[in-house]
Parts: C-alpha cells; structure tokens; sequence
C-alpha cells in the first residue's frame, strides 16, 4: 500500500501558529530534524558522580552538590498504578499545578513513562506516571504492561489509584497481585471522589483495602483539587533521606519531541473517540526551537486507509482542528509560538510490529 501524506487541503499560512497538511512533493528545508547531544555519553555512574561532587563542576550546575539539601532532606520516585483510566495522569497533572502529561477517556491513553518533579521544602518527589495496566490485546498492549510493571522493584513508594466511581472487578485484584509482590511502600489511593456519595466511597475503600495490605491510604479528586496536596504530603513522609535528583526548574525528563507526539495525540483521542484511537500513534520528525519560535512537523500514524480518511476530514478539517489544539497547548507548555505541521499515513498492523513500537517509542527500555 502506498505511503503518502495527506492531501495538501489545507492553505499554508503567514502566521506562525497555523497548522498545514504538507505537499508530499514540496521540502521545507526549515524544519530539519534536531540532534540531541548527550554530555553523560560514554560515562560511567561512577564518573558521573565524581562530577557531581566536584566544586564548580556539573554539579554545580545542575544543583546536585551535596550542600545544596540540608540534612533530613528526603527524595524518592514514586509509581502511579493502576487499571487505565484510574486517574493517573490527571492526578500528575494536580501535583504538578499544570498539564504536563495527556489525559482523554480512552484507555491507554498513557503509553510512555513520564517523570515529573514536585519540589516541596524539605523534600523531592519524583512521580512515575506508567501506562495502565490491562489484559493487552496486541504486541503494544504487552509493552505497555512491561513498562508499567518494572517500575514496581524501581520505586521507593507505589502508589496505587482505584476509581472510586467503577466497581473493584478481576482487573484490579490483577494489578493488585502485582504491587503486593514489590519491596516499596505501597498507598491506596482512591480517586474521582467528586463522582460518589459518601456511602459509596466507604463500601470502595473495604473493597479496596482487602486487595493489598497498604501501608496507607487517601482520599483525592484530581479535577477538584481535593486532598492533592495533602497526598504529596503523605507520600513525602515515606521517602527516604537522599539528594535533590532533579535540578530546580526541570519539571520533566520528557524531551521535547516526545511531549510534542503526545499532545497531538491527545487531541487525536479526543476528537475522534471511538472510531480510531487505539489505531493512532505520533512521530515528532522534527523540533527547531528559536528565541521566538517553535517549528514542529509530526506524522500520525494510523492501521487502515479508512482511518486516514476520518483523521484527515473532508477538505482537511479534521487535521487542522487536531493541529490547532495541540498548538495551544504546546505554545503554553513552550512560552512561545508554535508552528505545527501534520501528515497523515498509513502503518498496517504497526501495533503488533515491534519495530514500529519502538521507532515511535512504545516499547519498554530495560
């Protein structure tokens, strides 16, 4: 089957916010795709962490010196889990007091592990948000459970969402098996509690707690705000004392291009729902960031034509709306404007291709 861009329906347009279908024909030599240079490449942790400790070195520069925590300073990653659409993502996004990771109703909306900085005084957490954990269907389904999953013997704290509003079914007791074998701290988190009655939210805590033997449990809304600080709260007491692991200001260690795929991709479940989500996958082929600028081409991919058809819309506006609301987004995550580009193609069977899984980023990296 030929491989092709979108028709060029839409009009390319002076202001650097639009969203164009490229002409497969044309080349637009200012959107280059930009090399990532790692300054750690080739270096040892032992390495690394002699240049940590060096005055004046980078370690300086990144805030990990030893005298930059004061004593009793505590820090540890903490794991998200859960069934899909738990309330893990919006729960991250709380915390972080902004949108940083995607949030739709479809499951496996979360397909990559994010990690996200909180600073409080006295303490930094570094929250996991991992995939929902699911009976997987397809070769993706099975990467996306391996992510989630290790991150259970890599955590100081697991924390472990439910929805307060869904009945405690044969999914959750499975997940459920799984924390229960991790060493970490393990708290039960009961989200969405702005959906049930008080009657409700205790007969689900019983169900609940009779799952895993917690070491402790709360309460929360995400989307109201209720009790989300006091969960960061909570979880910062069972952290261990460490060193500050993330600099001040780095609120992620997603890159660029990644965060760029997923927002997009976001808007893809959103405005189509039902017809192709579980299909769609994004590439972020190139990301060129000026003082002014953002200029981003990414390609959607889809399993059949019929799919392309529905993400592309008649005269191309189905495109063009999805390319306008990750703009937003992505202006207000970058601070600046965004040119947006999207194509369209064809992968048949690209979730059971492990290649592709990988090459879009998917796959579980040991």
């Amino acid at each position: 089957m030929e491989d092709l861009e979108s028709p060029g329906a839409a009009t390319p347009a002076t202001d650097a916010g639009a969203v164009r279908v490229p002409d497969p024909d044309r080349e637009d030599p200012g959107i280059d795709a930009m090399e990532e240079h790692d300054p750690f490449a080739g270096m040892t942790d032992e390495e690394i962490d002699a240049m940590a400790g060096e005055a004046g070195g980078i370690g300086a520069e990144l805030g990990l010196l030893a005298d930059d925590t004061p004593d009793g300073f505590r820090s540890g990653f903490v794991a998200l889990v859960g069934r899909p659409n738990a309330g893990k993502s919006t729960l991250l996004n709380a915390c972080m007091g902004e949108k940083v990771a995607i949030t739709s109703p479809v499951a496996q909306t979360t397909r990559r592990r994010m990690r996200a900085v909180v600073n409080r005084e006295g303490c930094q957490l570094v929250f996991v948000d991992t995939p929902g954990i699911h009976k997987p269907k397809d070769g993706l389904g099975s990467e996306l459970n391996r992510s989630a999953l290790a991150e259970l013997s890599d955590v100081d704290v697991v924390a472990l969402l439910i929805d307060a509003s869904a009945p405690i079914g044969r999914g959750d007791a499975w997940v459920a098996e799984r924390v229960r074998a991790s060493s970490a701290v393990k708290i039960l988190v009961l989200t969405k509690a702005d959906r049930v009655d008080q009657a409700r939210m205790v007969e689900q805590l019983e169900a609940a707690r009779a799952l895993v033997d917690f070491d402790d449990e709360i309460v929360v809304s995400s989307t109201e705000g209720f009790n989300v600080e006091p969960f960061i709260e909570l979880v910062s007491r069972y952290l261990p004392e460490g060193p500050r692991w993330f600099p001040r200001g780095m609120d992620t260690d997603t890159d660029d291009a990644t965060l760029v795929a997923e927002f997009v991709r976001e808007k893809v479940l959103l405005r189509t729902r039902e017809e192709v989500p579980h299909s769609v996958g994004v590439l972020c082929d190139s990301f060129e960031r000026s003082s002014r600028l953002v200029r981003v081409h990414a390609t959607i991919f889809v399993e059949r034509e019929g799919q392309k058809g529905i993400l592309i819309g008649k005269r191309g506006e189905m495109v063009k709306h999805i390319g306008t609301d990750a703009r937003h987004d992505l202006e207000r995550l970058f601070g600046r404007k965004v040119y947006l580009e999207l194509a369209v193609r064809v992968r048949p069977g690209w979730r059971d291709d492990p290649v592709e899984i990988r090459r879009m980023g998917y796959a579980f990296e040991e």
